[in-house]
């Protein structure tokens, strides 16, 4: 290889060596109308000729005209053609000048001797660019249609044409901005809109479709997707522009579409220095550190360099992955992984009075809402008593800052899970006025791809041959994705005081019937025709339309456009304590049914029915404490 190079690179310099004198003698010729030179000036022409060739082979040397590859020739090529030159003639005319007084030498032969070079110099570097851009492909190539005439997508055919091995030859751009039509693009024309894709494709024989749409939203690529669909052939698409590391756009980022294109939401825009100060420099703990959300707030945490990450999680392996993965991208981080459950509150005691962290991102609950229908003791001792116990030790130890991580489904529950939840919300609240620590809600809907959703499900039916389940035709869910839900997390926790319920905006719901049709056709399958979609009807505990906040909590602006601040009720601490000791006894005794009234008393609002037909009544007994029914609301 370094033979190769240094008989390369000679062989540029013998190149550059021999178009002095052509260019020289050239423009001797020039200037004698292409007739022939009197004698006495071609005299002079050869005996200054080993002087020139000096002179202007050092120039070349100097300004770095060996640094380049002819492969990737380009503008700062030219400039250093252009220095190298421009400073070789003037040393040239200067240094003739002291040996002869420029005798026999006329003064237009600089000016054209200066053409001369940079056309024998810079023009085969150039054509052999050319060349090898559009003359070198392999007849294997395939013929691809760019969807994107911007940056993004003369960055993109600019590495195609690039590219040593040639797999891929652009044919054409389409781009729905009409004052790029017939332009080129490095030889590459801007042919038509997207609507001419289904087309182009037949037109052109385009066997690959590329999307170069970084900073276009979800609407515009489900518009662009949907006719690529209608071609049959594979399409790729970029990241979007803040997932570009650098901005830098290239063949190696090309990847499939995924369905957060399609329903993903515009970049959130964050107050990162807020969000530093909250975290920077001090001990956060995350519990559920492992789960979906959980171990996004770990990532982004530890890019913010906190002092010291706790991680608390029950489950071996997601603790032992999360853990693997930090310490290998931030090995300077002080982290300590903890396989407790936060139900256990000797263990949960004992981590907080040792490590006294200054944020608790409480992100550890069961979420899966018709397993949860026939588990009310499991939803009822890990999403409330469990918040209980750590929340009322983030209190104990002083902790700063607490911020429970809820749903939208404790809004109006209609399921165990959304009950349980609420029931979490209100005993952050009220113990806001107990303690100096600042607890402090975040409510969202659904993620996409979280463990156990819907997502991932689908795809498995998918990779089965189907059938995909969908509960209803009309059934509706709000979206976002894990890195936005982490980030406005982190931003709400910043924002708060204390004894907030914030709300993400979650933009538009979306159709689950639409979310298993664009699956199936991201894995190169046709709806209704090789995978059949089968409606089975709610589940327990199912809504069809979720809610992000209660008629009577009067949503309000923050000073982040995508966090509302929801005015939530209330109901008395004492009253609340007094239910969940109950709820612990009930625990013991494993009573679902007084567990599942109990919750029911705390969130009279629920619309669930589910229980009355199914559970036996409430054990008795002298060790089960009566309890008053609280007034509605």
């Amino acid at each position: 290889m370094m033979l190769r190079t240094l008989r390369n690179r000679i062989t540029v310099i013998l190149h550059d060596l021999t178009v002095i004198p052509v260019a020289w003698l050239g423009a001797y010729w020039l200037r004698f109308n292409l007739e022939t030179i009197p004698s006495f000036f071609w005299q002079q022409a050869l005996a200054t000729l080993p002087l020139v060739m000096v002179i202007q082979g050092g120039m070349f040397w100097y300004y770095g005209l060996y640094r380049g590859v002819w492969r990737f020739a380009s503008v700062p090529d030219l400039v250093r053609i252009l220095k190298a030159v421009s400073v070789g003639i003037v040393t040239s005319g200067v240094s003739i000048f002291f040996l002869n007084r420029l005798e026999g030498v006329p003064r237009s032969v600089f000016a054209l001797e200066g053409i001369l070079l940079v056309l024998l110099l810079g023009g085969p570097r150039f054509i052999y660019r050319w060349l090898k851009d559009r003359h070198l492909y392999s007849r294997g190539a395939q013929n691809v249609l760019i969807v994107g005439a911007g940056q993004a997508g003369e960055l993109l055919v600019r590495d195609l044409l690039r590219g040593s091995r040639h797999v891929y030859r652009p044919v054409g751009f389409v781009d729905d901005n009409r004052s790029k039509h017939g332009k080129d693009i490095h030889g590459v024309r801007v042919i038509n809109d997207c609507e001419s894709i289904p087309t182009l494709v037949e037109k052109l024989q385009v066997q690959l479709i590329l999307l170069a749409l970084p900073s276009a939203n979800s609407r515009q690529i489900q518009r662009v997707v949907e006719l690529c669909e209608t071609t049959s052939i594979p399409f790729r698409i970029l990241p979007r522009m803040q997932d570009l590391v650098g901005g830098q756009v290239g063949l190696k980022d090309l990847r499939e579409v995924e369905i957060d294109d399609l329903l993903g939401r515009e970049a959130v825009q964050l107050d990162w220095p807020a969000i530093s100060r909250g975290n920077k420099g001090k001990t956060i703990l995350v519990s559920g550190g492992g789960g979906s959300i959980g171990s996004e707030l770990c990532r982004q945490v530890a890019h913010l360099r906190p002092q010291h990450l706790i991680l608390a999680e029950n489950s071996e392996f997601n603790l032992y992955s999360i853990e693997l993965e930090l310490r290998r991208h931030y090995p300077d981080l002080r982290l300590t992984a903890a396989l407790i459950d936060i139900t256990d509150q000797p263990a949960v005691d004992e981590l907080l009075s040792t490590h006294r962290p200054d944020v608790i991102f409480h992100a550890a609950a069961y979420k899966h809402v018709p397993m949860l229908e026939h588990q009310v003791r499991a939803a009822a001792r890990n999403n409330v008593l469990g918040t209980r116990t750590l929340a009322s030790a983030a209190g104990r130890t002083g902790c700063a800052t607490f911020v429970m991580i809820s749903t939208d489904k404790a809004v109006n529950p209609a399921n165990v899970m959304g009950m349980s939840k609420r029931v979490a919300e209100i005993y952050c609240q009220n113990l806001n006025t107990r303690y100096d620590t600042h607890f402090i809600t975040v409510r969202f809907g659904n993620v996409l791809g979280s463990a156990g959703s819907v997502i991932p499900l689908f795809q498995k039916q998918i990779a089965d041959g189907g059938p995909v389940t969908v509960t209803h035709p009309e059934i509706t869910r709000y979206f976002m994705t894990i890195p936005e839900a982490s980030q406005l997390i982190l931003q709400a926790g910043s924002m708060g005081k204390g004894g907030e319920i914030f709300v993400l905006d979650m933009g538009e719901p979306v159709k689950i019937a639409y979310l298993a049709e664009q699956l199936i056709r991201l894995s190169g399958k046709k709806p209704g025709e090789e995978i059949e979609i089968v409606y089975t009807g709610l589940r327990p505990g199912e809504k069809l339309y979720e809610e992000l906040f209660h008629e009577s909590e009067q949503l309000a602006g923050t000073s982040h456009p995508k966090i509302l601040l929801a005015n939530s009720r209330r109901l008395d601490p004492d009253y609340v304590e007094s239910i969940l000791d109950q709820m612990t006894i009930a625990c013991e005794r494993n009573d679902n049914r007084h567990i599942y009234d109990l919750l029911c008393d705390l969130v009279p609002e629920h619309q669930s029915q589910y229980y009355n037909t199914i559970l036996p009544p409430a054990k008795t007994g002298a060790d089960i404490v009566a309890f008053k029914q609280p007034e509605r609301f």
